[in-house]
């Protein structure tokens, strides 16, 4: 049997599985077999721990979507493990080795986390984009911004916050001809300089309560954009997320809740390989 934790941060939510000791048969579609709200534990995405390789880590941590794919960095689950690690450990600041690199948190009080998500990428390389352009405006009708952090992100901004369902527009955009990797399709309203609504469609997984990279990707193209400040409060269908991109190194911190819901077993063989 393999143990895991349901965690989330405001609703977006994971099923986290320690494999620092044993590893575990899980293919991707057994993660996407367990991640089914009907038949499996359900969860956004899937969450598992391995030791750390890269100096300033505790460990290693990798995110996969809901449909069994890897995702680069996923900043609510990281505020979730950063929380976990802190309650082990006894320490304040913890360090997450992620397929996008090493990412720092800091326990502000008891379930509430700020992770450093390093620097967002800008280029049309980076994002990844399927051919050059400015990543500030993208070819596509509603004139998206665009950039990575750790997975790609297209945002769009909206004269009020009902004026795109994401469910009927996010599964046409996540697959767009430019996005190559796909991309996770943000939906915001700038309701002041400090202030946004967002919702967020995620490749591989849908419409979630929150997204932390969403957030703060959704933050960094307003600012670029020169809609909001360098600190902004994102209002999600989950609760609210502080986001700030840091002048004088380019940083993106971000500031939210973290929490376990409960634990359980499974056992792998239950579910197709």
């Amino acid at each position: 049997m393999t143990g895991f934790l349901k965690m989330h941060g405001l609703g977006n939510d994971f099923v986290v599985v320690d494999e620092r000791v044993h590893r575990h048969d899980l293919t991707p579609a057994r993660i996407a077999a367990l991640s089914d709200r009907h038949t499996g534990i359900g969860c956004d995405q899937f969450v598992t721990l391995r030791p750390a390789c890269a100096q300033g880590a505790d460990v290693f941590v990798r995110f996969f979507n809901a449909d069994g794919s890897e995702s680069g960095a996923c900043g609510n689950a990281s505020r979730c493990v950063a929380d976990l690690l802190a309650r082990e450990t006894g320490r304040d600041r913890v360090g997450l080795q992620t397929r996008a690199g090493v990412l720092h948190a800091t326990i502000i009080r008891s379930g509430l986390v700020t992770v450093d998500m390093g620097t967002p990428a800008q280029g049309w390389t980076d994002v990844p984009l399927a051919e050059e352009m400015d990543t500030l405006h993208l070819p596509i009708a509603g004139d998206p911004a665009a950039v990575s952090m750790g997975n790609p992100h297209a945002t769009f901004f909206l004269p009020t916050a009902d004026a795109i369902d994401p469910c009927v527009a996010g599964p046409e955009l996540e697959h767009h001809p430019l996005f190559p990797q796909r991309a996770n399709i943000g939906f915001a309203h700038v309701t002041g300089p400090g202030a946004m609504r967002l919702r967020v469609w995620e490749r591989g997984s849908g419409l979630t309560r929150a997204c932390g990279s969403g957030a703060c990707a959704a933050v960094v193209n307003a600012i670029r954009r020169g809609l909001v400040e360098r600190t902004c409060t994102v209002v999600m269908d989950g609760g609210e997320l502080t986001i700030t991109w840091r002048e004088n190194d380019g940083h993106v911190l971000m500031t939210g809740p973290a929490q376990t819901s409960f634990n359980g077993t499974f056992n792998p063989e239950d579910y197709p390989r």
